[in-house]
């Protein structure tokens, strides 16, 4: 199985300083469900690992995030792609919880879920904390320059072994152009 893993704001939708809370605020990023077509059309499984402290702070409910999600799901079955599973921590930065990014806990989930050693699977965001969990579970981090990716390279501390693309579709363009050798196959 060829396993890829993608935060959700500012990589496959605008990100927004105030949340994303329904449907309507949910828009995609020029090419990004294109480029999970490409992905799925080649077998790879997409995951989306992303943190939704909205609910926490009561900014929006599960079924306004379940309507999002939706859309999502709804826009990439248009294009012929396919998002195998999204995995979100729903809880604030001051929980103490294991599963929010940075800590590598939703990537463990993940592991654990599709019986696979995330050594080297692809993970791509565009914050820090993106990268540091996809490091700590053993992942490749890989960073976008759209959201907040710009700023996060400029501010530098990436974990080693981090690479840089612009965008989503850049990304795919790399991982399929080398057939998943820059990532984990792991058989299957």
């Amino acid at each position: 199985m060829k396993l890829v893993i993608l935060d959700r704001d500012g990589v496959i939708n605008q990100d927004s300083d105030a949340f994303v809370k329904n449907p309507d605020e949910w828009v995609a990023l020029p090419g990004s469900l294109q480029a999970i077509a490409r992905l799925s059309q080649a077998d790879w499984v997409v995951v989306v690992a992303t943190n939704q402290s909205g609910l926490a702070r009561g900014l929006f409910d599960v079924s306004a995030l379940n309507a999002i999600h939706s859309k999502m799901h709804q826009e990439l079955i248009k294009v012929g792609g396919v998002i195998d599973a999204v995995f979100m921590c729903p809880h604030g930065p001051n929980e103490g919880c294991t599963c929010r990014k940075p800590l590598p806990g939703m990537y463990h989930e993940i592991g654990r879920r599709y019986d696979l050693d995330l050594a080297g699977v692809p993970c791509l965001g565009d914050s820090l904390r993106d990268l540091q969990a996809a490091h700590a579970a053993g992942c490749a981090p890989w960073l976008a320059l759209t959201g907040n990716g710009v700023k996060t390279r400029d501010k530098g501390g990436l974990p080693p072994g981090t690479q840089i693309c612009n965008d989503l579709p850049a990304f795919v363009d790399i991982l399929l152009a080398n057939d998943g050798k820059a990532a984990r196959n792991t058989g299957a």
